[in-house]
C-alpha cells in the first residue's frame, strides 16, 4: 500500500474511532438538558429528539436509565473539573477565574445535582459518585483558591472541601425557591474567604 494510502486510510480509521466518543457527547448533552427541564424520569424519546437520534441509539449507549444518568453525573463533573485550569489561565486575574468557577460549579449544583439524588436507592452506588465528585473537584477548587489567596496576599483560612461543602449547604433548596438567589450568598462567601484572612508574613 503506497503511503498515502496508508495515512488516508489510518486517517479514516481515526475518525470512525472518534465518532462513538463524539455521539456519547451529544447524547450526553442532550440528556443534562432534558434532565433539568424535565427531572430524570424524562421519556427516553424526549432526550432522543433533543440529541436528533433514535431512542435506540440511547439504549444501545446506554441500556438502563440509571446507567444513563450516572454518565451525565460523572459528564458534567468532568466539565466542571475541566474548566478550572481553563478559567484560571483565561482570567484577568486569579480572583475572577475562582469566582467565575463558583458561580459554574453554583449552576452544577443547583440543576444537575438531583442526578445523584435519582441514584439514592443504591448506596454504593450514591457512595461512589460522592467520592467521584470530590476527588474530582476538590482539588480544582483548591488550586483556584490558592492561587487567589497568593495573588491577594493572604493566607488560606479555610481548605477547599470544606469550602465546597459550605457552598453546597448554601445552595440547598435554591431549586425549588425563585426567589432565594444561592449565586449572590456563595459570592459573599468568597468575598469572605478572600479578605476576612491573617496576612501572609
Amino acid at each position: 500500500m503506497a503511503d498515502a494510502e496508508r495515512e488516508q486510510s489510518h486517517g479514516v480509521r481515526s475518525q470512525q474511532a472518534g465518532r462513538p466518543r463524539r455521539d456519547q457527547q451529544v447524547l450526553l448533552d442532550a440528556a443534562a438538558a432534558v434532565f433539568v427541564t424535565s427531572g430524570v424520569d424524562a421519556p427516553v424519546r424526549e432526550i432522543a429528539a433533543k440529541a436528533g437520534v433514535g431512542v435506540g441509539t440511547i439504549y444501545r449507549h446506554f441500556p438502563t436509565r440509571s446507567e444513563l444518568v450516572v454518565a451525565v453525573y460523572r459528564h458534567q463533573v468532568e466539565a466542571c473539573a475541566e474548566a478550572g485550569p481553563r478559567l484560571l489561565s483565561e482570567s484577568a486575574t486569579p480572583e475572577a477565574a475562582l469566582r467565575a468557577w463558583v458561580a459554574l460549579f453554583v449552576e452544577f449544583l443547583v440543576t444537575k445535582h438531583g442526578l445523584a439524588g435519582a441514584l439514592q436507592g443504591d448506596g454504593a452506588g450514591s457512595d461512589a459518585l460522592h467520592s467521584y465528585f470530590v476527588g474530582r473537584l476538590v482539588p480544582v477548587c483548591g488550586a483556584l483558591l490558592e492561587a487567589a489567596l497568593e495573588s491577594a496576599g493572604k493566607a488560606q483560612p479555610v481548605d477547599a472541601y470544606n469550602m465546597l461543602k459550605g457552598i453546597g449547604n448554601l445552595c440547598i433548596g435554591a431549586a425549588n425557591d425563585a426567589r432565594y438567589d444561592a449565586t449572590v450568598l456563595v459570592q459573599l462567601l468568597v468575598s469572605g474567604v478572600l479578605s476576612v484572612v491573617t496576612d501572609l508574613g
